[in-house]
This record gives C-alpha cells, sequence and structure tokens, in this order.
C-alpha cells in the first residue's frame, strides 16, 4: 500500500470513528431524555446549572437585555451539546482501546461502564443513567465490530437511519414522561379566595385591548429562574430551616407550615431583568403565612442585619433583616397548589421587592450580623432593592367610535399608585387616566385606561406618580444592573400604535 492510500485509509478509519462517537453521544442524550424527560435527572441538566454558574453575570446581562427570553436557549445548546461530546468521547475511547488492545469486548464494556458512571455521578441517580449508557455501549460496539461497513455508503445510511429512529421514539416517550406530571393540580378553590378572585373580576376596568385583569392565570404569569430545571420537592419531604444568628435553630414541615394562621393576599411580581415596557409583572392571590412568628421563635441574637435565603436549587438572596417583617411563605396560588415552576411546595414573598428576590423552593434562612452579596449580586446586579415606579402601556385600540384607547398597568411596589398621567403630544400636556379601584393589600399593581380623539400622529407619553406623589422618573436606564425606569413612549395614530 503507497502512502498515498494509506493516509486516506486513515482518514477514513478517523472519520468512521468520529461519526460513530458523534451519534453515541446524541443517541446516549436521547435515551437520557427517553428515560429520566426533562427533569434534574437528564443528563443536561446539571451540565446546565454548572454552564450557568459559572457565566459572568455582565454575559448574563448583555444576553437578558439583547435576546430576552430566547436567551436560555443558548446554555441549553451549549449544555446539550456538552452532554454529547462527553458521552460521544467515552465511545471514543472505548473504540481506541479496543482497537489498541485488539480486545473488543473490553473496549466495548469499558465505554458502557464509564457513560453508565458519569452518567450517574452527574445526575445522582444510578438507576436512570443506563438510559445514557445503553445507547452508548451499543454505538461502541457498533464502530468497533462493524467500522469498514460503516466505510460504504449502503452501511452509513442504515447505521444513519437507526440512530435517527432511536433518537425518534426516545424523544417521543421523553414527551410522554413530561406529560404524566402537571405543573399543579386542580382542586376546588377555597371561598376566601374565590371572594378574592372574584373581587378582582369585579373591579378590573373595561378595557377593549389586550390587557391583563387584575389577577393573572397561573399559565400566563412570567417566570424566570437561575437555570432551566426546576427542582422537584414532594410537599410530604419539604421543611425549611431557620439558622445562623440564632438562640435556637427552627425548623418546620409542610404540615406544621399549612396548620399556622393562614391569610390570602393579592401580590404583584415584576422582572428585574424586562425591559422598561416589558410583560414580565403579574398578580396573583397567594395562600400563605407570615414569616414574623417563625423569625421570632428563632431568637434572633445580636444585631442581626442580614438575612440570607437558600433555595433548593442554590439560589440565594440577602435582606435586610427588617424586611421579612412583612414576608410571607406561600405554597398556593390562585386557589391551587403552588405549582412546580412557582416554588412548589414554598416560596417566599417580601413585599415590594423584585420578583427574584421573591425566593422559590424555599430550604433555609440564614440570619447573619453582616450583609452578604447573593447569587445575583455576585453578578453584578443591584435588584434586591425596592421595585421601582412604572406605568405600563400594553394596548392602544381603536374603538368603534373612532377614539383610540390607552390601556395598561401600573405598579410601585409597597408605595401603591395614586394616578397614572397620559400625554398625547409628547409630554407637553397630561391628562389623568382612569384607573381600577385599589385591591386590598400594600404590594398591588392597577390597571389604567384612557381614550382620546386622534387628529393625526401622535407620540404618547405615560407615567405613574406614587402613593407617596412621586412621579416616576424621566430618565430612561436598561434593566442592568438596578431594573428598567423611564417613562414609556409610543408613536399612535388613527390605526392604533405604530412605534
Amino acid at each position: 500500500m503507497d502512502r498515498s492510500t494509506q493516509f486516506r485509509a486513515q482518514v477514513s478509519d478517523h472519520s468512521t470513528e468520529l461519526l460513530v462517537a458523534l451519534l453515541a453521544g446524541i443517541t446516549g442524550v436521547a435515551g437520557s431524555y427517553a428515560v429520566a424527560g426533562y427533569t434534574r435527572q437528564f443528563i443536561v441538566a446539571p451540565i446546565d446549572a454548572l454552564v450557568v454558574r459559572l457565566t459572568p453575570g455582565r454575559l448574563v446581562a448583555f444576553v437578558i437585555e439583547t435576546i430576552g427570553d430566547e436567551g436560555h436557549l443558548l446554555h441549553i445548546a451549549l449544555s446539550v451539546g456538552l452532554a454529547v461530546g462527553l458521552l460521544g468521547a467515552i465511545a471514543l475511547l472505548g473504540v481506541r482501546v479496543a482497537d489498541r488492545l485488539t480486545q473488543s469486548t473490553l473496549g466495548i464494556v469499558l465505554a458502557g461502564g464509564l457513560a453508565w458512571g458519569v452518567t450517574a455521578a452527574i445526575t445522582a441517580d444510578p438507576s436512570l443513567a443506563v438510559g445514557a449508557a445503553a445507547p452508548v455501549l451499543v454505538f461502541t460496539a457498533l464502530g468497533v465490530q462493524a467500522g469498514d461497513a460503516i466505510e460504504h455508503n449502503p452501511a452509513r445510511r442504515r447505521v444513519l437511519a437507526s440512530a435517527a429512529a432511536f433518537i425518534g421514539v426516545a424523544a417521543g416517550v421523553g414527551r410522554l414522561a413530561n406529560a404524566g406530571g402537571g405543573d399543579g393540580t386542580t382542586e376546588p378553590v377555597s371561598e376566601a379566595v374565590a371572594d378574592r378572585l372574584q373581587q378582582a373580576d369585579a373591579q378590573a376596568l373595561d378595557i377593549d385591548g389586550d390587557v391583563p385583569g387584575l389577577v393573572s392565570e397561573i399559565g400566563e404569569f412570567y417566570n424566570v429562574d437561575i437555570a432551566e430545571f426546576d427542582p422537584e420537592v414532594p410537599a410530604d419531604d419539604w421543611s425549611m430551616t431557620i439558622t445562623g444568628e440564632v438562640g435556637d435553630d427552627v425548623t418546620v414541615s409542610y404540615d406544621e407550615l399549612t396548620a399556622m394562621p393562614t391569610e390570602h393576599r393579592y401580590v404583584t411580581l415584576r422582572c428585574v431583568g424586562e425591559d422598561l415596557n416589558g410583560e414580565k409583572m403579574d398578580t396573583a392571590v397567594w395562600t400563605g403565612t407570615p414569616i414574623k412568628s417563625l423569625l421570632d421563635e428563632a431568637d434572633p441574637e445580636g444585631e442581626c442585619d442580614c438575612a440570607m435565603l437558600r433555595a433548593e436549587d442554590d439560589y440565594f438572596v440577602q435582606f435586610p433583616v427588617d424586611a421579612l417583617d412583612d414576608a410571607f411563605l406561600a405554597w398556593e396560588m390562585n386557589g391551587q397548589p403552588l405549582p412546580q415552576s412557582h416554588g412548589h411546595p414554598v416560596r417566599v414573598l417580601v413585599p415590594g421587592h423584585w420578583g427574584e428576590t421573591n425566593v422559590k423552593w424555599l430550604s433555609e434562612i440564614e440570619l447573619l450580623d453582616e450583609a452578604m452579596d447573593g447569587y445575583w449580586e455576585q453578578r453584578g446586579w443591584h435588584g434586591t432593592g425596592p421595585v421601582n415606579t412604572v406605568a405600563k402601556l400594553w394596548s392602544t385600540t381603536t374603538l368603534d367610535s373612532g377614539a383610540i384607547e390607552l390601556a395598561g398597568h401600573a405598579y410601585a411596589g409597597t408605595r401603591g399608585i395614586e394616578r397614572v398621567e397620559v400625554s398625547t403630544d409628547g409630554g407637553s400636556t397630561w391628562e389623568d387616566a382612569e384607573l381600577s379601584e385599589p385591591l386590598p393589600g400594600d404590594d398591588v399593581w392597577r390597571q389604567w385606561r384612557h381614550e382620546f380623539d386622534p387628529d393625526g400622529s401622535h407620540e404618547v407619553v405615560v407615567r405613574a406618580v406614587d402613593g407617596e406623589g412621586t412621579v416616576q422618573p424621566e430618565e430612561r436606564s436598561d434593566s442592568y444592573p438596578s431594573g428598567a425606569t423611564g417613562w414609556v413612549r409610543q408613536t399612535v395614530n388613527m390605526m392604533g400604535a405604530s412605534g
């Protein structure tokens, strides 16, 4: 064999090995998805959590500001690629060992065993790790025993077709596994919650445009987390402990918590990472109990300046201890058990603070004698302070009369909303908008609407005045690092919004 022929043969061998490794990696990830579904036992989940932890905060801010909600697809794609690469590398190692030692069985078993061991270590679930290990073993065996045949087009097509069929079946099985769970169950709503839901409906304004009511549907309530895969915490297994600078640690179980005096509160949440006129702001009726009695029972010692709240997904947020005086541990949302995506079984609600500080899947409150940075503060954000005042312009609708209806929501945390002012001439003159009657509670939004007769193009500007009489700041700022500010502006003509 001349050198040219030998070189081509070596290239062909390497390309065959790489193809087998790639297919092993892809089918290994697909197999893990088939048995684990889109859960934290899926091999991609812990890799994704690591990617999120290692991503610099400024890069996270850039992605949030420039890409928005779709930004999470980037770290998921990277995590899937890393998982495929990891399992593919294991298969490649098995093929190479079999080739070097002329012990095909040893290479195949080594690849399958390593794939199982690595997946079990990553996901902490040895039984489900078989889902990733089995395809890796199979494709390693294929690479070892039938490598020559794969060089030929018919054999290559059969291998690719088999891999595609397996991926399709695995995807279907994984989707069925996901469909088996639910994001909360439907249960009868208590009379107290039903009364509050009815009150919210009664006080909502008659708006022609597409504007949410005063209470958001659970399925439409915005949702943002640090990672893609939510913790699964059964209520029977949940407990929360108050530790740190206390006389005695206090641990409360779910049954003990839900047996305490119960309240039903309207509470609005707004995301610190949304743009000025974004739609990551919603309200629900939350059922739970005040946290202060548990803090008092722990008997804080000395000067406890800070409380660090920790969650099952390794998220952590710090507050001044005084901010927790009116905080609330919630286990129901609109009369239903708290959905997994919103922190099942228990989350905390801290009045007047950005949504990201209202920790889901709460597991610990540690009282500290000095302030420490929380998760987002370590990444350059300052979103643990009071929420900024905002008036949102979410709808511009041309009515049958020819008038244009403007509508939206306004929110200022615990300061409340006194009025919303609308200008249709770029801010030269202002009129008061119609406001919904305030719902009971210290931390609730209000709807607003305003009609005007257009005579061409108008620059509409909206601003809110909070309950302390302070006008929403005009100067615009991005969401990073302290939440978006400024007046919302849109160009509106007889056909509705145009910019």
